[in-house]
């Protein structure tokens, strides 16, 4: 068992803010040390939490869309790794679901993503991976950041969260579909289609 092993099994069995998580605590990361694409997102929801499967929802339908890989492809841990701000399911707010717990980044994710040596492309997903992906580099809001694409490409594309929740926010800015998911779906096949 390499150490990327061990560490995920590790994780998996973290249960660091389990009393403040209304299921309990079920850590849900993929990836092997191959892996080119880095899928960076915010946390479970609770669909993801009772199944163990990343993007097993309707956001990952839409998120293997806007990638043009299918499911076979999209789990397959050599090629994508999956690794969000809060491994687990944080519970539901007025607006939906709560924010990924900082636990996670504090204790996890800088000796996880060093196991990750052969990633090549990094999609950060909403506002709380961008923060900690793009640093200091993000614009005034998500939108003014997704924008920016270009800013960050080819190693970083920042994206808005797939669910159907943000429906409205993709008829206002049909400059995403136009413009960035024709890049992003050639950066992912060149990236998946290479031996």
């Amino acid at each position: 068992m390499n150490e990327l092993e061990r560490l995920k099994q590790e994780i998996r069995r973290c249960s660091l803010c389990e009393p403040e998580l209304p299921l309990g605590a079920n850590p849900v990361i993929r990836g092997n040390q191959s892996a080119k694409i880095l899928v960076a997102g915010q946390a479970p929801g609770i669909k993801v939490h009772k199944t163990s499967i990343p993007f097993n929802d309707a956001s990952g339908v839409r998120l293997r869309q806007w990638l043009g890989i299918n499911e076979t492809v999209f789990y397959d841990e050599d090629q994508v790794a999956i690794v969000p701000m809060g491994f687990c399911y944080p519970g539901t707010g007025k607006s939906g679901d709560l924010p990924p717990r900082a636990e996670c980044v504090k204790t996890w994710h800088r000796q996880l993503l060093a196991l990750l040596p052969d990633i090549e492309l990094i999609l950060v997903i909403g506002q709380y991976a961008q923060n900690y992906h793009l640093k200091n580099r993000q614009k005034k809001n998500l939108t003014e950041t997704v924008r920016a694409w270009q800013e960050y490409a080819p190693g970083i594309i920042p994206l808005p969260h797939p669910s159907p929740r943000n429906n409205i926010w993709l008829r206002r800015n049909p400059w995403f579909e136009q413009q960035v998911l024709p890049y992003i779906r050639g950066r992912v096949n060149e990236l998946v289609s290479r031996p």
